[in-house]
């Protein structure tokens, strides 16, 4: 009697074996899915803000300036965190400033992460003096604070929203170019890669159809990392006065317009405090469960 062979398994199959595994090791760690679950709850609160926000973020209500919340003396049901110097509503702002966070962190990410993964993957791929210059220049942007060179690159674009973003993205840049360039000069020594080269591959095949797709599971945890710097930075920018501007409803720029006000109306700067603490808390933890689920040499038998 001939055995038959097996049979081949399908590629969605393989896919849903990797989800599987994948969700294994990162529904381990437990601060991991409470940070899923509540950065899931940001997304859904940014996507619903015109419709779950009692208020407009920018009406001024004159007559309920410095409201208090509503558990404490004087508090009104209408303003349940209460309202600004000027009368607008906390929790309106807060919820549609959900909506900048996201869009500061997906703007900033991407366009980090494209440049950082283009530059170093020709410094890894090509080294010599094409090498020496990049990583030189990054050297350079690293031993800069971070904050501080973006203060210093807003200052000459102007600032705004979208020059902070730009400035906060090429300060996290070089992380995602020493973090490509690091794996691409791992890889490129591989079988299959030296395979792909015999066969005929060229050079811009080579790096982004054969090398690439197998330094993803770093870049992935990094990006999580700098979605969260980016929030906090730019929150940083937004309360320095050179991010976002008056009356955008965007959490730094809340703290800062309500920072004279903190020893007689301590909730205009504290729930945009706490907003702005638990998103980069809850992404910091969805890194470290990407990190143990995406890292093999950190996965646990």
């Amino acid at each position: 009697m001939v055995d038959k062979a097996p049979e081949p398994v399908s590629s969605a199959a393989l896919r849903r074996q990797m989800l599987k595994e994948f969700w294994f090791y990162f529904s381990e760690n437990r601060g991991a899915v409470i940070g899923l679950f509540v950065f899931l709850l940001l997304v859904v609160v940014a996507v619903l803000a015109p419709l779950i926000a009692p208020h407009s973020p920018f009406e001024q209500y004159r007559d309920a300036v410095l409201v208090p919340p509503i558990w404490t003396e004087g508090g009104r049901a209408s303003y349940l965190l209460g309202t600004d110097p000027v009368g607008r509503d906390i929790l309106s702002r807060l919820i549609y400033g959900a909506q900048y966070s996201l869009f500061i962190g997906v703007f900033v990410t991407t366009l980090s992460l494209t440049g950082g993964i283009l530059v170093g993957l020709i410094a890894g791929y090509y080294r010599g003096w094409v090498d020496t210059v990049i990583m030189r220049l990054m050297d350079i942007i690293l031993a800069f604070p971070s904050l501080l060179l973006a203060l210093v690159l807003v200052a000459i674009l102007g600032p705004s929203l979208t020059n902070g973003m730009i400035a906060i993205a090429l300060t996290l840049q070089p992380h995602f170019v020493r973090l490509t360039r690091a794996a691409v000069m791992a890889e490129k020594t591989r079988d299959y890669v030296t395979a792909a080269r015999l066969a005929g591959a060229g050079p811009l095949r080579l790096m982004f159809r054969t090398i690439l797709p197998n330094c993803t599971a770093p870049l992935i945890v990094q990006a999580t990392l700098s979605f969260s710097n980016a929030i906090l930075d730019a929150a940083a920018l937004g309360f320095l006065g050179m991010g976002a501007q008056p009356p955008a409803p965007e959490w730094g720029t809340m703290l800062a317009e309500a920072r004279e006000f903190i020893l007689r109306a301590w909730w205009v700067v504290t729930f945009p405090g706490l907003a702005i603490l638990v998103t980069v808390l809850a992404i910091n933890l969805m890194g470290d469960g990407l990190r143990d689920a995406l890292d093999p040499k950190l996965k646990r038998s």
